[in-house]
């Protein structure tokens, strides 16, 4: 009998068993991955989808971005880059059940988004939608282990509660793996390219990273603020510190930090309303 960990493992390999995923994405992959292909014949084809493009353009549209109004796929495209499009087009299946089940953990990984948008802009570092996008997914394997594994998922809550551990510590006993490991898995399975995949693995053990650490810095400092400014819920009050390695890398003065703070309060407030907005809407 194989281990849990390798029985999560079998899950991600099963796309069968994972939310539905929309078979439009597949086709999508096969443009981007033909040079001859235009941004409009992408378009054309996630637009084809209407759930998937309101998804889509849900998500574009949320504070993580900072964009607002943005009506079409195409502008959308432009705008995020077709490996962002991608993301959160095999995404919203997944986003889909964070927001009527663990609404919590949603508005986390939202508000790690924004932070995350923050802190890149504030840098002034490249391809600050992918650092947002890695961001909005860096805690995506919680959802699929409390999908997946309910039982081991309630008894690592359980743990986190009674014996006042980390999280991932629980994970690790109880999974013989972790939430970031299982997020990894998944976006390699959607074969998303590393840059989004290396933050979501290594944004609790931030020296791990090899080829973006940058990106990976970020997320880590993101997930590290947003859940000490006490939005949302990551499944623990724990508050971890921000690692020397990441502070080193992104090369931030206390100024810098308080700046970015500062902003985040504010946009915080967005998320919040965009957050009860998608929930109001889901109830009707």
């Amino acid at each position: 009998m194989g281990s849990k960990r390798d029985k999560i493992l079998d899950i991600i390999r099963d796309t069968n068993s994972l939310p539905t995923l929309p078979g439009v994405v597949s086709r999508l992959q096969a443009l981007a991955e033909n040079r001859k292909s235009s941004i409009e014949e992408m378009a054309r084809l996630v637009s084809s989808d209407q759930i998937l493009s309101a998804r889509v353009l849900r998500l574009v549209n949320s504070p993580s971005y900072g964009f607002y109004r943005v009506s079409t796929i195409s502008n959308a495209l432009i705008l995020l880059g077709v490996n962002v499009i991608k993301s959160l087009a095999l995404s919203s299946s997944i986003f889909e059940i964070m927001e009527k089940t663990i609404v919590g953990l949603w508005e986390h990984s939202l508000g790690a988004g924004v932070a995350a948008n923050i802190i890149a802009r504030h840098l002034k570092l490249p391809e600050v939608e992918e650092i947002s996008t890695a961001a909005l997914l860096h805690d995506i394997g919680k959802v699929i282990i409390k999908e997946k594994c309910a039982e081991d998922y309630e008894r690592i809550c359980n743990m986190v509660e009674r014996d006042g551990i980390p999280m991932l510590e629980a994970e690790r006993q109880v999974l013989q793996t972790n939430h970031a490991e299982v997020g990894e898995w998944l976006v390699h399975n959607w074969y998303l390219p590393n840059k989004l995949s290396e933050p979501v693995a290594c944004h609790h053990d931030v020296a791990n990273a090899q080829h973006h650490k940058m990106k990976t810095a970020v997320v880590h400092l993101a997930d590290v603020l947003v859940k000490a400014s006490g939005f949302g819920f990551s499944g623990e009050v724990y508050v971890p510190r921000i690692q020397p390695t990441a502070w080193e890398w992104l090369g931030m003065a206390e100024d810098d930090l308080a700046a970015i703070v500062e902003e985040l309060e504010d946009r915080l407030v967005e998320v919040k309303n965009f957050s009860l907005e998608i929930q109001s809407a889901d109830g009707n």
